[in-house]
């Protein structure tokens, strides 16, 4: 089919330098797979260079402690990547001998792989004739076909699945499925497509009827949930800070953070925070002033984190509906994985400290 061909010879000239394509060894293609989930190339060029320096192969990263993952993970997000990173690692080290599997449906059985994933590792890494779909290949088929159906639709989705199991090129499939997201990323954009740069323009039926810009089709997202939350910056007599660690399992599993939590509709703040500290920690705190606030996007929510500067009243500290807790000074915050929000209130402590000092 002529679109491959147009496609590849425009990715063999044009293809971005990235450090992951230095070679296609399945570890860094594997990695830098899941690190790309949901976060852009650019973001993710430093923390690769940063990973590989510290977990140079799988076997490295299978024998470090989980901590130390996360801590080299901060600030990139989606936190259940890293520790499915972590998972992975052992599984192939223990049970592969330190190979990835090389077919899709073994990469689909390890933590944290799904299909596309699966698709592009068998694809780069191995020279497997197995298609990719992610939001970029979505939004270049959409336009190449002038689709008008709802693309979030699990039918519409499974109908591109076979579309790219079709125009697959099965010569070169790991580099026909990188010029493929690669076209979508600088060429085939969200918005203002740059179509006049498109190698692929005179197969693109969106472009023949102008309607490009109204490709894909999606449905309309619903309002994002706000929420309030309380955290707890609690001081001893020692001058130390108490830190909680979340349970490994649910959004931001394994990190440390300032403890509290959401705020119910019918309680103050401070209110909420007490009810928190005892529900999590079996401890009880003077709440003083409001320290800092910080305006945080997750994926499906948003929160205002009240950060309150607090004494450490009663009660010894448990592990009730928390992972871990410590007392740390100051000075040693930064040996432990903490949330962006929490980053904030750190950041604000530093600078507090850097004003008074």
């Amino acid at each position: 089919m002529r679109l491959q061909s147009d496609l590849l010879a425009w990715y063999d000239i044009h293809a971005a330098d990235l450090p992951w394509r230095e070679n296609q060894d399945a570890y860094r293609v594997w990695l830098s797979e899941i690190m790309l989930q949901q976060t852009q190339v650019e973001t993710v060029k430093p923390y690769f260079a940063r990973f590989l320096e510290t977990f140079p192969t799988v076997q490295a990263l299978a024998a470090a402690p989980l901590a130390d993952v996360l801590k080299r993970w901060e600030g990139l997000g989606y936190y259940s990547r890293a520790r499915n990173l972590h998972q992975t690692a052992q599984i192939v080290s223990r049970d592969f001998d330190g190979s990835f599997p090389r077919t899709v449906d073994g990469l689909l059985a390890l933590p944290g792989i799904g299909r596309y994933t699966a698709g592009a590792i068998a694809s780069i890494a191995f020279g497997q004739a197995a298609p990719v779909l992610d939001g970029n290949v979505i939004r270049v088929f959409a336009r190449l076909t002038d689709l008008e159906s709802d693309v979030t639709q699990p039918n519409i989705k499974e109908e591109l699945w076979k579309l790219a199991e079709k125009w697959l090129d099965r010569e070169r499939p790991g580099d026909y499925n990188q010029a493929l997201m690669e076209l979508g990323r600088v060429i085939c954009k969200p918005r203002n497509p740059l179509c006049a740069e498109c190698p692929v323009q005179k197969h693109c039926e969106a472009f023949a009827n102008h309607t490009q810009n109204q490709r894909p089709v999606k449905a309309r997202k619903a309002a994002v949930p706000h929420y309030h939350v309380a955290a707890g910056m609690i001081w001893n007599d020692d001058g130390q800070l108490l830190i909680a660690q979340r349970p490994l399992e649910g959004l931001l599993g394994g990190l440390w953070e300032f403890p509290g939590g959401k705020q119910e509709a019918d309680e103050t703040l401070p209110e909420c925070l007490n009810r928190e500290l005892q529900e999590e920690l079996g401890i009880t705190v003077e709440v003083g002033e409001l320290f800092c606030v910080v305006q945080h996007a997750f994926t499906h929510f948003k929160i205002t984190l009240h950060a309150f500067t607090c004494r450490y009243a009663e009660g010894q500290p448990q592990a009730i509906g928390v992972r871990d807790w410590a007392w740390v000074l100051p000075e040693q915050l930064d040996q432990y994985s903490f949330g962006k929000a929490d980053r904030e209130v750190i950041r604000a402590l530093e600078e507090r400290k850097r004003m008074l000092f």
